[in-house]
């Protein structure tokens, strides 16, 4: 989907609504304007002017903040004007602060709209990391129909440790959902190491236990860059033991990855996947929402040294008009307002028929409602449907 889309919007939104705030600042000048001329000699209403600079100077920039002072100001002097004359006391003070205000307030826009352009460059900058690292994944490959959605928990940041690819086969399509340890920079660079791995190999390897080999390696590429010497403390965190299993320092950086690896055939109505650590896909079938679940789940990515190494390869029954879903636990740790879990499971019942483009748009909506517009992780979605194989 099309980021320029989403946010043109509330591109629109925003502008509606700082046209309502200009005009009620206008409006409150000539107002203030009005029942000051009109009101008792001991009446003064002229400090009430301030408030339109100021809180122009939190929408607009330091140009039409700028404006807006001036205006007020001008105001303020008529006021001066009708009821006594610009060099009484009272009024003389009132213009001077009036003018001392709104220069502070036009100099606050200038650093505002200062601070907004670094972030809009920023944000510029992240999108382009996203369409680079996080390429969107085909429409249809094969007899496949696949949509996906990527909803990063912090909006500037755009993209983090989720991560999704696909790759034509000679046979089929691989699929790669994951989720790298941790946040920021660390999580993003992990993340970038295992799609390329996945990328390079996906294609090569006719097996799915070397296909993970090779992303250990990219793994453990992220370690070395890291300077990580060993994995107690993924260890630890994995099995919640509360020690590093090796003597190392709590603090040291480990790096893993949750991952689901599926390899789909063309002409065999059947899914066969490794489960490394990740939440199970979900199946949608007459509809019904059946979890995939493994009966021995791998070691996450990067822990095969710590844990068992043994890559178990599963195969389940994928027929022609069947969606799979694959996500991450960004999905199924989203909490509302009463910190209950989004029921993932439940919620597909009643889009079960959906295609995946569907699906995903009404589920996108729902979580995001659920989640009060926050996401407290990042959350990656694909959808999966096989259509009738090829002639």
């Amino acid at each position: 989907m099309d980021p320029r889309r989403r946010s043109s919007a509330p591109g629109r939104s925003t502008r509606r609504g700082r046209g309502l705030l200009l005009g009620a600042a206008f409006a409150l000048i000539a107002v203030v304007t009005v029942v000051d001329v009109l009101a008792p000699p001991d009446v003064h209403l002229g400090p009430f002017l301030i408030a339109a600079p100021a809180v122009t100077a939190s929408f607009a920039g330091p140009r039409m903040t700028a404006f807006v002072g001036a205006v007020a100001v001008a105001a303020q002097t008529v006021v001066a004007v009708a009821r006594t004359t610009v060099s009484d006391l009272n009024h003389t003070y009132q213009i001077i602060a009036l003018v001392l205000i709104s220069v502070l307030a036009t100099f606050f826009a200038h650093l505002r709209e200062r601070e907004e352009s670094r972030v809009t460059r920023l944000r510029s900058i992240a999108h382009a990391a996203q369409s680079v690292v996080l390429r969107p994944l085909p429409q249809r490959s094969g007899p496949l129909r696949i949509a996906s959605v990527y909803l990063a928990a912090e909006e500037e940041a755009q993209m983090g440790g989720d991560l999704y690819a696909a790759a034509r086969t000679a046979h089929g399509t691989r699929l790669l959902i994951g989720d790298a340890r941790g946040k920021g920079m660390d999580a993003i660079s992990e993340a970038s190491l295992v799609l390329g791995a996945f990328r390079v190999t996906a294609r090569r390897e006719h097996e799915l236990p070397d296909l993970i080999g090779h992303l250990e390696e990219g793994v453990g590429s992220a370690e070395e860059d890291a300077g990580a010497p060993g994995a107690g403390a993924a260890a630890d965190g994995a099995a919640g033991t509360g020690s590093a299993a090796d003597g190392t320092a709590a603090g040291t950086y480990e790096a893993f990855v949750t991952a689901l690896v599926l390899d789909i055939p063309d002409r065999e109505p059947v899914v066969r996947l490794v489960n490394c650590g990740h939440p199970p896909p979900l199946l949608l079938r007459d509809g019904r929402v059946v979890p995939l679940d493994s009966a021995d789940t791998s070691p996450p990515l990067g822990l095969s040294d710590v844990l068992s190494p043994d890559v178990r390869v599963e195969t389940f029954p994928f027929g022609v008009g069947d969606v799979l879903l694959l996500y991450t636990d960004g999905v199924v740790e989203a909490r509302d307002h009463s910190r209950a879990f989004y029921p993932l499971a439940e919620r597909l019942t009643a889009w079960a028929g959906d295609d995946p483009p569907t699906l995903l748009s009404r589920l996108r909506a729902d979580l995001q409602a659920y989640a009060g517009g926050h996401l407290g992780d990042d959350a990656a979605l694909v959808a999966v449907q096989r259509l009738a194989p090829p002639p």
